[in-house]
């Protein structure tokens, strides 16, 4: 992008754009007039009264005001059918379709809209362009939501109070509230005493991070729990609290939650509940207090269980502050009396409320993965593993974590070397059947792009119902493998008519959002789009448009092929760039959609910035086919 001295004006008058270059020369564009594609057209005119198709007229072939059909008008029976045959929207009704039509009549035409009733050409257009009113995925839940919560993948953060970097940022209610208002399903809060070890704070430990205190966070999550969507929303405890602070926060979240707190009636769960019988509800997963007392010296448990002494999240500490913490946490265990001891769990018996809160029941592996995924028949629980864990067991017990994942939940967390809030790639976990893929809301980049995509799905409601694949066995016990290659089960055709603004009236487009020399100092933008098909490594492609240079309108017209072998688990990443010959190409913004749920035909699909906030205008018009 060049940054010289420059100024740029719209000439209104003349339909173009001025580009003054040091002052001396003058540089100019005409604006040039959007107009339905080919496609476009030829679906109007196939549907529409007078169109010439079988919606009723014959007009010929030409220029539009020669009478080539495009002056006809759409109905509402009309758009039934073009929904019904050409959209793939079967089920649409003509009060429906008549509602459409009213609310496209109503944007476009303020003074004469009481006296239409069907769409002309260039409202049809529009229609195509309005992503509210015809959007690439179904906008509604739509899965079966009476499955045990394992059947689901849950849209999971970590750290969620954190506003920023993993080691010196402030903790906040605020990064839980936007992750409620995002559809978060999943809150992580880590608790420590304060420092008069009277109350509560939630902090990353071990780091520079601000406190906040635990009370504002569960009176945001009672306030925004539901905003964006009525399941579930599970908190997962990172516990490091005494009993009689484990006690406090029983208190609080049965005062701050009242009938929202779920929790079940016998210790431990035969099966998970399922979303829809937990609309509404908030649910507690954690270390119950037992296994808590149990690691609180962390020498005594590598000696037992030769494992590495860790939390459940892995946190940034040196080698030296292990030593100090081991050689204090000794002198504190030494001088303690069995007497002492037992007055320690006699006071964890006497307050039973906070491990009877406890729905899920979670943990850390204590021995080797191996065994700690071994499926009990009786009883369901929560196992975490950090990013690097999950690679290696899934590099030799790939099997092992699908079955387990049938049942029980698996949350994979970000490795403790992630200062910046960065994260990891979700698909393997996802393949794996992994729930929980908990990842830094407060971030951005193209692993968080993926993760938004996979969570529109379902109408955005948080639980995306894992694949059948990983849900079955077989007749001899045997699961889906992860690693075996799979034949081409179908074809995606992207055709991506043209990235543009229609018209000024539209109210959209990269001229709305951006100033008209942002992209360029001394012209219009050179845009491009690339498409990335991101699922199993089998299905991984790559695709780019050619620069179509000087136009805020670009029309490429351009078809792609992508044959995949498991479309339940692809993701349509999409990024619109801006060619620069000399820097860096500009970004113009991004999506990421399902494959499962894209809908057929042509479709509005609105672009984000790079935090994943949906932008005003700017969106593209795409069309989607599957053989």
């Amino acid at each position: 992008m060049g940054k010289e001295k420059k100024t740029e004006s719209y000439n209104n008058d003349s339909g173009s754009y001025n580009y003054k270059m040091f002052k001396c020369f003058n540089r100019k564009f005409k604006i040039n007039e959007v107009t339905p594609t080919d496609d476009v057209r030829d679906a109007f005119c196939q549907f529409a009264v007078g169109g010439g198709g079988g919606g009723g007229g014959g007009g010929t072939d030409g220029d539009s005001s020669d009478g080539d059909g495009s002056s006809g008008v759409m109905g509402a029976e009309q758009l039934c059918s073009f929904l019904d045959d050409h959209q793939g929207e079967s089920g649409t009704t003509v009060a429906e379709a008549q509602r459409l039509i009213d609310e496209v009549i109503r944007r476009r035409h303020h003074v004469t809209r009481f006296t239409r009733h069907g769409l002309d050409l260039d409202d049809f257009f529009n229609f195509l362009f309005y992503d509210d009113l015809n959007p690439p995925i179904t906008p509604h839940v739509h899965q079966d939501m009476t499955a045990p919560l394992s059947h689901y993948f849950i849209y999971t953060g970590h750290n969620s109070y954190l506003t920023g970097n993993q080691l010196s940022s402030d903790c906040s209610e605020v990064p839980v509230i936007k992750a409620l208002q995002r559809g978060v399903r999943v809150i992580e809060l880590d608790l420590w005493p304060n420092s008069t070890g009277t109350d509560i704070n939630v902090l990353h430990g071990r780091t520079l991070t601000t406190p906040v205190p635990l009370i504002k966070c569960l009176k945001s999550i009672r306030d925004y729990a539901f905003s964006s969507s009525p399941y579930p929303v599970i908190i997962t405890l990172e516990d490091h609290l005494t009993p009689d602070l484990q006690a406090k926060v029983a208190e609080m979240a049965t005062q701050i939650f009242g009938q929202m707190l779920y929790y079940p009636e016998s210790d431990s769960l035969v099966e998970f509940p399922s979303p829809a019988s937990l609309l509404h509800r908030i649910i507690i997963s954690t270390k119950p207090p037992k296994e808590y007392l149990e690691s609180r010296n962390p020498i005594v448990k590598q000696k037992d269980n030769n494992v590495s002494p860790s939390s459940e999240d892995e946190t940034p500490r040196t080698e030296e502050i292990q030593t100090l913490e081991s050689m204090l946490f000794d002198q504190d265990f030494e001088s303690k009396s069995d007497s002492d001891q037992e007055d320690e769990e006699a006071s964890e018996d006497q307050k039973p409320a906070y491990k009877r809160l406890i729905t899920i029941h979670a943990g850390k592996p204590k021995g080797t993965v191996k065994e700690e995924m071994k499926v009990v028949v009786d009883k369901v629980r929560r196992l975490s593993l950090s990013e690097q864990e999950l690679d290696r067991t899934c590099s030799s017990n790939s099997q092992d974590v699908v079955r387990f994942t049938q049942r029980n939940l698996l949350r994979i967390y970000p490795k403790g070397t992630r200062f910046n809030s960065s994260n990891y790639k979700p698909l393997i976990g996802w393949t794996h059947g992994a729930q929980m893929i908990a990842f830094n809301m407060q971030g951005y980049g193209k692993s968080l792009w993926l993760m938004h995509g996979m969570f529109r799905a379902n109408g955005g409601c948080g639980y995306v119902k894992k694949p059948n694949f990983l849900m079955k066995k077989g007749f001899h016990d045997e699961v889906f493998d992860p690693r075996k290659k799979l034949p081409v089960k179908e074809t995606l055709i992207f055709l991506p008519r043209f990235l543009q603004q229609v018209k000024v009236y539209m109210g959209d487009g990269w001229r709305m959002d951006f100033s008209h020399t942002h992209f360029d100092a001394y012209s219009p933008p050179d845009f491009y789009t690339k498409m990335f098909i991101v699922g199993v490594p089998a299905d991984n492609a790559k695709k780019k448009t050619k620069i179509i240079e000087d136009n805020w309108y670009p029309i490429w017209d351009e078809e792609f092929s992508f044959p995949l072998t498991v479309p339940e688990l692809a993701l349509l990443r999409i990024e619109v760039r801006e060619y620069d010959m000399s820097e860096k190409d500009d970004f113009g913004g991004q999506t990421c959609l399902p494959v499962a749920e894209l809908r057929p035909g042509i479709r509005s699909v609105p672009l984000y910035d790079k935090k994943g906030e949906k932008m005003k205008s700017v969106r593209l018009l795409m069309r989607f086919i599957f053989e």
